[in-house]
C-alpha cells in the first residue's frame, strides 16, 4: 500500500437546528452553517489526536484563509442535521470536505471546503509544508485504520 492508497480520515457529527439559529424565514441563518461546519471539523480533529490544544503545543496555528459553502435545501428549527467532514488534502495545507444532511432521510442539504494553513506560533509565518507533528498524527490514523 503506497501513501496514496491509504485512507483519510472522516468524522460525522449531529445536532438539531435549535430555535435562536432560525431566521425571518424560518431557516437557519446562513451564517450559522460555519459553526456547523466548526463543530464537524472539531470532531475530525479529534479523531486524529490533532485539535486546535495540540496544534498550539506543536508550534502552529491552522487559521482558515479560505471557505466555501454551496446550499442546496435549507434547514430549518428542530431539524435534526448529519455533518460530515472529510479531510481531502494535509500535505501542504489542510482541506476539508463537508456534507450537510438531514440526519433521518440522509437528503443533502449543504456542501462546502475549507482551507487551513499551518501559521508558526513563534514567528507569524505561514509554512508551506505541513508540519511534522500533523504528518506524524496522520500516519498513526491510517496504520490503525487501512
Amino acid at each position: 500500500m503506497t501513501p496514496d492508497d491509504r485512507p483519510l480520515p472522516c468524522a460525522e457529527t449531529e445536532l438539531t437546528i435549535p430555535f435562536h439559529d432560525i431566521d425571518m424565514m424560518q431557516v437557519a441563518w446562513h451564517g450559522h452553517y460555519v459553526r456547523y461546519l466548526e463543530i464537524a471539523r472539531c470532531a475530525l480533529l479529534d479523531a486524529i489526536d490533532y485539535n486546535y490544544p495540540q496544534m498550539s503545543e506543536s508550534g502552529f496555528a491552522w487559521p482558515v484563509i479560505d471557505l466555501r459553502l454551496r446550499y442546496a435545501a435549507p434547514a430549518v428549527f428542530a431539524q435534526r442535521l448529519a455533518i460530515e467532514a472529510r479531510l481531502s488534502e494535509w500535505e501542504h495545507r489542510l482541506k476539508i470536505d463537508y456534507t450537510i444532511r438531514d440526519a433521518g432521510t440522509r437528503r443533502r442539504l449543504t456542501r462546502a471546503w475549507s482551507v487551513q494553513v499551518a501559521v508558526g506560533l513563534d514567528d507569524q509565518e505561514m509554512r508551506l509544508v505541513s508540519p511534522p507533528a500533523l504528518v506524524e498524527r496522520l500516519l498513526v490514523w491510517q496504520e490503525a485504520n487501512h
